[in-house]
């Protein structure tokens, strides 16, 4: 019989997606400490509290499981639950901390990755890259050099972040050689720690807004942060200003974003995170040429899903050997 029970929300298609082949990461660490591994229904809640109730561990990759006061208070031996993920908005943290459950996450593994794309959007959008792209595909050659002579240099213009946590520091370092001004608006980091970044920190977000030629936005997803970009935000921002999202869909009013960019009252969106994904084939932005979207790709990379899988698995194995976690998002008694 084994020692441990670890249960997680079973693979959906988008989640192998994601994640690769589900199990061959997570065996490899559970089989060696006598770990069983059961594969839960995390879009029923009945199936998988039924499942999950007597497990020592829960293992969390997304894919519809929600993870509330009912579940973690059905839990009668759970010690941990961990994600493989930066954000970990589908646990009730208070309620696990209340009940003594560790829940981990994994903020460092692809900070580069979205870093990267972050930075890819913001040149691809200024530069009007695609558009570029299909003048050339289909014959209007002539055109290019005109539209590209309507925008200054990108040497001087100025990014402003919307949040200034790990990722955003990590673009700053990327932006910075390109002679590119930074500002950020983040009420709960020390501004000594944006100006090591070479950020100049502003204290109201409608500054930023006035001054930035390009906003970044980085939030994560909480009550707080729920459509804090909305139609007032947008109205702020210059009129020829680029808007980019590589957080949380859910922190922006998509129908405001849908309205700006419509009726110009910003110029361009590189969007990687959307309100409902997969986007719905009926979202006007899929038909509009001054946005450019990715499909929730920033973090992928070769080493993202592995290492981030590996990471998680390693939490559990570590508290179920009364270890504390490395990555914890919560605090518990003694």
């Amino acid at each position: 019989m084994a020692e441990y029970k670890i249960v997680m929300g079973k693979f959906t298609t988008q989640m192998n997606a994601v994640w690769g082949e589900p199990l061959y990461i997570e065996k490899k660490a559970f089989e060696k400490m006598g770990a069983s591994i059961v594969e839960a229904d995390g879009s029923n809640e009945e199936t998988f509290i039924k499942a999950a109730e007597d497990a020592d561990a829960l293992l969390i990759h997304g894919g519809g499981v929600n993870v509330n006061r009912k579940v973690i208070e059905s839990l009668k031996k759970c010690k941990i639950i961990a994600l493989p993920t930066v954000g970990f908005d589908n646990i009730d943290i208070p309620a696990a901390s209340e009940n003594g459950i560790w829940v981990t996450n994994t903020p460092d593994v692809f900070i580069e990755e979205v870093a990267d794309h972050t930075m890819t959007l913001l040149l691809a959008s200024w530069r009007r890259l695609i558009t570029q792209d299909q003048m050339v595909r289909t014959g209007r050659w002539m055109e290019a050099r005109p539209m590209l002579n309507q925008f200054p240099r990108l040497t001087g213009t100025t990014l402003g972040f919307v949040a200034f946590g790990n990722i955003p520091r990590a673009v700053s370092k990327r932006a910075q050689p390109f002679g590119i001004n930074m500002l950020a608006y983040d009420p709960y980091v020390n501004e000594l720690d944006m100006i090591d970044y070479g950020v100049e920190p502003v204290t109201e977000l409608s500054a930023l807004l006035a001054r930035s030629d390009y906003v970044s936005a980085h939030l994560p997803s909480s009550e707080e942060t729920d459509h804090m970009i909305n139609e007032e935000v947008f109205k702020q921002m210059k009129k020829s200003a680029i808007f980019l999202n590589t957080g949380r869909g859910a922190t922006v009013d998509e129908a405001a974003l849908i309205k700006a960019l419509q009726e110009g009252w910003i110029a361009f969106a590189g969007l990687d995170v959307f309100e409902k994904e997969p986007i719905d084939p009926d979202n006007p932005m899929l038909k509009m040429d001054n946005v450019i979207l990715t499909a929730h790709g920033a973090s992928a990379s070769a080493r993202m899903s592995v290492e981030a899988r590996r990471r998680a698995a390693l939490e559990i194995t570590r508290v179920l050997r009364g270890m504390p976690p490395m990555n914890p998002v919560n605090e518990i008694g003694d």
